[in-house]
């Protein structure tokens, strides 16, 4: 596994490759997409190794995806730069050897948030998404704009305990998107307070459903 990091497009990121990337994997490899939280905004790049995909790559000896991690510059937010991530996941694409068809987005606090926003902004993208702890802005046209994502498989994750971001921030995803035929899955951590992520990330069978999903 090996890890670099570089600035494109405005953000700077972390990325890692497979164990054999590229050969083995003749077809192009699965991405994950992950967006970290509102504390890890700024210019230092190994404050979004703290949480999530980056951790869980550096804690592992073959993580069997490509990842890409942006950094959020400071004063901004996720949802707000969709067309930026936009930009970035195309220059991947076109610069690694991806699956177009195996691209997965993530993402932590007001990176659940942004998960919600980018997957909505890009329907067609993903062949899984999996917020955590996030939610939608009214103002964006949520929950109506859920229905573009409808057909999307969606495992989304929070704490019942959330004094940060209320889990009714989810509830009211889910409601929304079982009620449209959402292909939904909730997953409720009745102890866990803002910190969901951790039991998330670790569990391998996110992973395992990552991959039994793919976009046609």
């Amino acid at each position: 596994m090996r890890r670099k990091s570089t600035v494109e497009h405005f953000f700077r990121f972390q990325y890692s490759l497979p164990a054999g990337y590229p050969e083995a994997m003749l077809e192009g490899w699965p991405l994950i997409l992950f967006l970290h939280g509102a504390g890890e905004r700024g210019d230092d790049i190994e404050k979004v190794t703290k949480h999530g995909i980056p951790k869980v790559v550096a804690e592992m000896d073959n993580f069997p995806f490509v990842t890409i991690s942006p950094q959020c510059p400071d004063n901004h937010w996720w949802p707000e730069l969709s067309d930026s991530l936009i930009v970035l996941l195309d220059y991947v694409v076109e610069n690694f050897e991806i699956a177009e068809n195996r691209i997965y987005l993530t993402g932590l606090s007001m990176g659940g948030y942004g998960t919600w926003h980018l997957a909505v902004k890009e329907p067609e993208r993903f062949a899984a998404i999996a917020p955590i702890c996030g939610g939608g802005f009214p103002l964006n046209g949520f929950p109506e704009c859920l229905k573009r994502i409808a057909h999307l498989p969606v495992w989304t994750f929070h704490g019942e305990k959330d004094n940060v971001v209320p889990i009714n921030e989810s509830r009211v995803l889910v409601d929304f998107l079982e009620s449209h035929g959402g292909k939904v899955r909730f997953t409720v951590y009745p102890d866990a307070e803002h910190d969901s992520w951790s039991v998330t990330y670790s569990n391998p069978e996110l992973y395992e459903w990552f991959m039994s999903n793919e976009r046609h």
